[in-house]
């Protein structure tokens, strides 16, 4: 049996970039040292992910309507869970959540309680804001005031409530992790959000079940439009249809329920790993034989 860590880097990208994508996916999950504990290698993965200013989380994250930074991440293993949810002025926040698993009671902290929780082990306030998410939002602005655009329509109903028009454009640019190790099994997840976004909103990253999900039978971690990952539930049901069919089949089946939403998944189990997209999405893939 061999050990395995599978890497995402978002859902959503063009076919003639996943590539380039790959390559430094794979990179990254080369230069990850295995050890014996999947959740450490997961979890070493999404931080070289959220330092990296090119993936949309920790540094990089795609700013919220009101030009804020509020980012989810999330880790697994069977039987035990954390999230955080809307943190803000960290720098990595999968390891604030591996945190909130491994040293409170609770799965999940969101928010001013959330900062206080990373504050106090010691996390320094971090500004993860680019160039490139202020660009970004600008672009996103432009486009929410065309009344002909995608982002218009969506929130057509709010604007005519408010005159607070600051709404944005679709993005999904998630990072993950699943891995195999000594058979056991974690997953970890990061992100900044999908805009347009209003501010608290949360996605399906730090739901355990809709963006992740890790049991008896392997790890699964989703990306793409996270409300509607959150409504199917998609790695939950992934997971608990393994050993019935082949694992890439029931990746296509689950994903192919999403017909005109972006959606990806990457999966292991106990003898399979693989990933399926119904858009470009970039890859990563580290297997070590073992003795």
């Amino acid at each position: 049996m061999s050990n395995i860590l599978l890497l995402h880097g978002g859902v959503g990208i063009e076919n003639s970039l996943v590539d380039n994508a790959n390559r430094k996916l794979d990179s990254i999950a080369h230069s990850v040292i295995m050890g014996s504990d999947p959740l450490d290698a997961a979890v070493k993965a999404v931080v070289i992910m959220e330092d990296d200013p090119d993936f949309n989380a920790g540094t990089g994250s795609v700013m919220r309507i009101d030009g804020s930074i509020q980012m989810d991440a999330s880790v697994a293993i069977p039987g035990r869970f954390g999230s955080v949810l809307a943190i803000e002025s960290v720098k990595n926040p999968v390891l604030v959540a591996r945190d909130v698993m491994e040293l409170t009671p609770h799965t999940m902290l969101a928010g001013d309680g959330a900062v206080k929780f990373a504050r106090m082990l010691g996390y320094h306030e971090h500004n993860p804001s680019t160039e490139k998410a202020r660009n970004r939002l600008k672009t996103a602005l432009d486009s929410l005031n065309d009344p002909k655009s995608e982002s218009h329509s969506k929130y057509s109903k709010l604007m005519s409530r408010t005159d607070f028009a600051t709404f944005l454009k679709d993005s999904c640019d998630t990072v993950g992790a699943v891995s195999r190790i000594n058979d056991r099994f974690a997953a970890a997840v990061s992100t900044g959000g999908a805009s347009p976004m209003l501010r608290g909103r949360i996605g399906d990253s730090p739901i355990f079940g809709s963006g992740i999900y890790v049991g008896e039978k392997g790890a699964v971690v989703a990306t793409g439009i996270g409300e509607d990952i959150s409504r199917r539930l998609l790695c939950f049901r992934i997971h608990e249809k393994i050993g019935t069919k082949p694992l890439q089949e029931i990746m296509e089946e689950e994903v192919g329920f999403f017909k005109d939403v972006i959606a990806g998944v990457i999966a292991v189990s106990a003898d399979e790993h693989g990933y399926f997209a119904n858009k470009g999405m970039g890859i990563g893939l580290k297997i070590e034989n073992m003795d």
